[in-house]
């Protein structure tokens, strides 16, 4: 059986490697610099700490049409990249293809009748990848790649997956299964949108002040004014959680009180800013704004930080 791992940066080079080291038939699809160098030298996987790190040597192409004879595709890339690549993508699955969808914020599948501007431009994605194609996946892994064909691996294992239907189908059970096998925590989510918006909780808030202020979480969330203004944008947040009948697991005060655990980890916004690079504004952030106008919910601190982070994002493409 064959992973193809569409997005090998930080979070995908982890996965694959791991998976690779464990004897699992893995394809990495990535680009540039960092594909140059795994296929040179494989991909290195480096503990955070200072601890343990090891080096597989899984397959590296920068050819969509590759992933044809792959059982699950794992998609890791930045939300904001898959509109382009959809239509290669859906053409390019193999008859038995599942497409796991590990994307922070809302994702396109979200809705089985209909999309979000924000996450699926036109219904593109939708439109290339059969929603009946498609497994949840909820990426907990802190990594960065610190240089070409390198990845820090900083905390956690986690890759909570989901039916969009809630079923507990064979074929998650049998991705559970595998990613088990390779040391991963990887359990089967029946009610995917409710974990899904627990960690949206964060991601819609402490990037988007993070990218603005340059703060850690422990900065954020050790400054009063800030840890306030968390508060109220979580709340916001909560609002339309609630307007979609989920329930988010923990309180906001248990979400804030984590995130301070975190000390001082830069948020993966922070960090696309910081090398120059496109911001996820619109997954984490605008899909939020676009479903609150949907349900007539005002959200005036989230559509201001929104609006902030989208001039933050334009400038910093400009270099």
């Amino acid at each position: 059986m064959t992973i193809a791992i569409v997005g090998a940066g930080a979070t995908g080079g982890f996965l694959g490697a791991t998976l690779a080291r464990a004897g699992v038939d893995v394809l990495l699809v990535a680009r540039g610099p960092h594909l140059e160098a795994m296929r040179e030298r494989g991909i290195t996987i480096r503990a955070g700490d200072g601890g343990d790190e090891f080096t597989a040597r899984p397959e590296c192409t920068d050819d969509l049409a590759a992933i044809s004879r792959a059982r699950f595709v794992f998609l890791t890339l930045k939300a904001h990249s898959i509109p382009a690549l959809a239509p290669a993508i859906g053409a390019a699955l193999g008859g038995e293809a599942c497409v796991v969808s590990a994307q922070n914020g809302i994702p396109w599948w979200y809705f089985e009748d209909r999309h979000l501007e924000a996450v699926d431009p036109g219904g593109v994605i939708a439109g290339s990848i059969p929603y009946r194609r498609v497994v949840g996946c909820i990426v907990y892994p802190a990594t960065r790649v610190v240089e070409p064909a390198v990845v820090e691996h900083l905390e956690g294992i986690r890759f909570t997956l989901g039916e969009p239907d809630g079923s507990r189908s064979e074929r998650v059970q049998e991705l559970s299964r595998l990613l088990a096998s390779a040391g991963l925590k990887a359990p089967v989510q029946p009610r995917i949108r409710n974990e899904l918006w627990l960690k949206l909780l964060g991601n819609a808030t402490f990037n988007p002040v993070s990218a603005l202020t340059r703060a850690t979480l422990a900065e954020m969330v050790g400054a009063p004014g800030s840890r306030s203004l968390l508060t109220e944008l979580m709340e916001e947040v909560w609002s339309v959680a609630k307007g979609l009948a989920v329930e988010v697991p923990l309180s906001i005060e248990q979400r804030l009180s984590g995130a301070a655990a975190g000390g001082e980890h830069r948020t993966s916004m922070l960090q696309d800013l910081e090398a120059g690079r496109p911001l996820e504004v619109d997954a984490l952030l605008g899909a939020v704004v676009e479903l609150a106008d949907g349900l007539a919910l005002p959200v005036p601190r989230l559509r201001t930080i929104l609006a902030l982070t989208r001039l933050l994002d334009r400038a910093n493409r400009r270099g």
